[in-house]
């Protein structure tokens, strides 16, 4: 494999958008019906209690749910409908308006606390509609504002390599790994960019290193994989790939892995 064409699409987070700590009420609320909207009008709740209910209305029915935050927006719900409105759209996969949305919501005047968590959802739905250079300056400005923050470095890393900036990810990651060295996933993100910019030892023992931390992470067994295979050793790399389809079937890392086993000519298991 070439490392120019190393593929920077796996480094699109996957949704982590949901609430805003802040604006929150833990309570436990029951279980809402599919088309109960009635909260939107009930005068006798919250903002913040509006705001919980609303999250779990985008989570079942996104749709409706922003149809009903835009309305509530309009009639002064402010920042509750305005958060609720992008997690709908999120869950809608319109990704490039929930991302305007929270880029605006996040100029908002919030304490610092806040605005480096809208900078960094914000920057998580730029990326899930890739634009990546969109995220950066987000996720930059959250740094700013809390340097060193894992979650900020960790999404800029993954916005530099989506831009095939390399060596600026390897240099978030290697300090985000500074404050927390046990991040498996972070560690096979940097295991990606070292290999990018030839560095195969340094980003083989990160791929090890992931591997003792959690032995059979799939992340890590496609990449060793890969390594396999680029170093010869086809039925090492098929040995991987093959375990991984077998053990964590369902997830990002198992269609990748039987992408690549495809493209050996052979058949997945399963």
């Amino acid at each position: 494999m070439k490392l120019a064409m190393r593929n920077s699409r796996r480094f699109i987070p996957n949704m982590r958008i949901s609430y805003i700590a802040p604006f929150l009420v833990l309570a436990a609320w029951p279980a809402l019906a599919q088309s109960d909207t009635s909260f939107f009008t009930d005068t006798t709740l919250s903002g913040p209690e509006r705001y919980n209910r609303c999250l779990a209305l985008a989570a079942k029915d996104p749709q409706i749910a922003y149809e009903k935050s835009s309305a509530w927006r309009a009639r002064g719900g402010m920042m509750y409908a305005a958060h609720c409105e992008a997690v709908a759209l999120i869950n809608l996969k319109r990704y490039s308006e929930a991302a305007r949305k929270l880029t605006n919501l996040a100029n908002d005047k919030f304490d610092a606390a806040t605005r480096v968590q809208i900078y960094i959802q914000a920057a998580n739905a730029w990326m899930m509609a890739e634009q990546p250079g969109e995220a950066l300056p987000l996720l930059s400005d959250a740094l700013e504002i809390s340097p060193g923050n894992m979650d900020a470095l960790a999404d800029r890393a993954r916005a530099r390599a989506m831009h095939r900036d390399w060596a600026g990810a390897e240099a978030d990651l290697t300090e985000a790994l500074g404050k927390d060295p046990t991040r498996v996933d972070l560690l096979v993100l940097r295991s990606s960019a070292r290999h990018a910019l030839g560095k195969k030892d340094e980003a083989r023992a990160d791929i090890d290193r992931a591997l003792d931390l959690v032995p059979g992470y799939a992340e890590a067994l496609v990449e060793r994989g890969g390594m396999k295979l680029e170093a010869g050793d086809k039925t090492g790399a098929r040995t991987d790939w093959e375990a991984v389809v077998e053990k964590a079937p369902n997830g990002d890392a198992a269609k990748s892995a039987r992408a690549r086993l495809e493209a050996m000519g052979v058949k997945p298991p399963g």
